[in-house]
């Protein structure tokens, strides 16, 4: 099938090659010239494991390509994804659709009978609804279908969320179209991967129903850090034993500064507002979303405690900015929501994330930028893992305790074992662990 997808940023590129992959003809459509011209130069210019390989080996077997015009790929295809970016609007809270219903009004000018337009983009229940009112409209007498099909991928992880998904999500209110979506999937229902086929408004919240899940399980976990903290307890013991219950399971148990990215934190506010139109309260959900903003503020007292109770003139190494290990996406990072805080307190910060950088002089300022970790630590009072980089963690820390002025280490991550910390003369203060920080 030909495969036109609206958006070569990070959901449209990383479906795009992935269905090329899988044996569709595919063109990305991007509108920002300077990414364009980088994708047809074979650079890619997002950082994912993998996607540069995959994006080059389908180039060159002609089943991927890039254009800057909608307009002409439209009539020869057989569907359109919509791939673009759906981000909260900064003035009322709500999900800014203008890019998609910008991309839905060129797909009616050019659509053919049969077309088929899937939202690939993260939209509000309903707007698959609302996307094919606008789109008889503009054409009345057009024979087409609008599916969603949303994305579940993990920066860092992307192409094996596609390729190897715990489940595809179809949700089309005409058989045909959902039929025809499907085939994408072939050869991974072939490979046992369960293709889940639902009303389009289920699909819609099935997305923003698994999200805003994940956000209420790690706010759970980082409250009950701060509890075995108050109460003598180790949160690693106790989310362990609560994990090994499959009614609960290991994974986002994980207590850190709390959630970022580019899903969780908008999606959670993105659900809320839907909810409020219907005079729906999601009292959980909007309790999770409320720790997680608070537990970004407090990583600040951390840090201060381990510095004796005064960050004034002290400098302070933080390392990583990503919101995670292995991606470059700084979108509301913890780190970002701590640095300006120590600052504000009188610190003076230096960082480095192997990464993040780029995106993060757009957004951080006077700060000593550094060239690895080694040097981010020099002279520094204390070093903060803001993302636990897996270089991060095999650092050589007899090496960067040598660097540093003062021996306090925090771990946000509870990434380090305390063990290896302390063996290097370093003061581990970590999440969720009531013991006391000593070195030896």
């Amino acid at each position: 099938m030909k495969i036109t997808i609206v958006g070569a940023g990070y959901v449209g590129l990383v479906s795009g090659a992935c269905l090329a992959d899988l044996g569709s003809a595919v063109c990305c459509v991007e509108s920002n010239p300077k990414r364009l011209a980088a994708l047809r130069r074979g650079v890619v210019p997002i950082y994912e494991p993998g996607l540069e390989e995959m994006v080059a080996r389908n180039v060159a077997a002609g089943r991927l390509s890039f254009s800057g015009e909608l307009a002409p790929e439209v009539p020869a295809s057989d569907m359109v994804f919509l791939a673009v970016g759906t981000p909260t609007r900064a003035e009322d809270g709500e999900t800014d659709l203008s890019y998609v219903h910008a991309a839905v009004g060129a797909i009616a000018e050019a659509a053919h009978d049969g077309l088929i337009i899937v939202t690939k983009s993260t939209v509000p229940v309903s707007t698959g609804s609302e996307i094919e009112r606008n789109i008889r409209r503009l054409r009345p007498g057009l024979r087409f279908a609008v599916v969603s099909n949303p994305e579940f991928l993990r920066e860092g992880t992307a192409i094996v969320d596609f390729m190897k998904p715990d489940r595809v999500v179809i949700g089309a209110e005409d058989d045909w179209a959902g039929d025809r979506v499907a085939m994408l999937y072939a050869p991974l229902a072939e490979r046992g991967v369960p293709v889940i086929r639902t009303r389009r408004s289920s699909a819609e919240v099935i997305k923003y129903a698994a999200n805003a899940f994940l956000a209420v399980k790690i706010s759970f976990v980082n409250e009950m850090s701060d509890f075995c903290e108050a109460t003598g307890a180790d949160i690693s013991e106790v989310a362990h034993a609560i994990g090994l219950d499959p009614r609960i399971g290991r994974q986002f148990l994980r207590p850190g500064p709390g959630y970022g990215g580019s899903c969780l934190p908008k999606d959670g506010r993105a659900i809320l507002q839907s909810a409020a139109k219907r005079s729906v309260k999601l009292r959980v959900i909007a309790g999770a979303v409320a720790a997680n903003e608070a537990r970004k503020q407090a990583m600040a007292g951390r840090v201060a405690a381990a510095l004796g109770g005064e960050p004034q003139g002290k400098r302070v190494a933080v390392l990583g900015l990503a919101f995670k290990p292995d991606t470059d996406d700084i979108r509301e990072s913890p780190a970002l929501a701590l640095v300006p805080l120590l600052q504000k307190a009188g610190a003076a910060v230096a960082v480095f994330d192997p990464k993040g950088m780029e995106a993060a002089a757009a957004v951080l300022s006077g700060v000593e930028w550094s060239a690895d970790a080694y040097a981010c630590a020099e002279g520094a009072d204390a070093v903060v893992l803001a993302t636990e980089w897996p270089e991060f963690v095999e650092l050589d820390f007899p090496r960067l305790a040598a660097a540093m002025r003062g021996r306090s280490f925090v771990d946000l991550r509870n990434a380090v074992p305390r063990e290896r910390l302390a063996a290097a003369g370093l003061t581990r203060f970590g999440i969720g662990d009531s013991r006391p920080p000593a070195a030896t």
